[in-house]
């Protein structure tokens, strides 16, 4: 079973089955990757694959139109579209103190 490391939370390690959403087993395990809608519209789960990129599936179409393509490059993406393959460790932009959870939103690319 892979095991993810949620840097931000203080490293907190969970073991999870392979091919399981990275924002669900943040949400089951309290990880605390911050979440809106879920869904891929948001963007507010973004988070940094720090170590293990190649552990997780392919990018999606929803992430193409909300991360670049040098966020992509860096190891950034959406919590809510990742499935993993193998151990990660992911860190994310914490919510400031006194601001509702869940809040940032990351504005679609525009196209050249």
């Amino acid at each position: 079973m892979p095991d993810i490391t949620f840097i931000t939370s203080g490293g907190k390690v969970i073991s999870a089955p392979e091919d399981s959403n990275l924002l669900r087993i943040s949400l089951r395990e309290k990880g605390g990757i911050p979440f809106k809608c879920g869904g891929g519209l948001c963007g507010t789960c973004k988070c940094l694959v720090e170590e293990g990129l190649a552990n997780t599936d392919a990018v999606k179409k929803k992430e193409e139109k909300l991360l670049s393509t040098e966020e992509l490059e860096q190891g950034y993406r959406l919590a809510c579209q990742t499935f993993l393959k193998g151990d990660v460790k992911v860190s994310w932009e914490e919510t400031p103190k006194g601001s509702a959870t869940g809040t940032r939103q990351v504005e679609p690319k525009v196209e050249a």
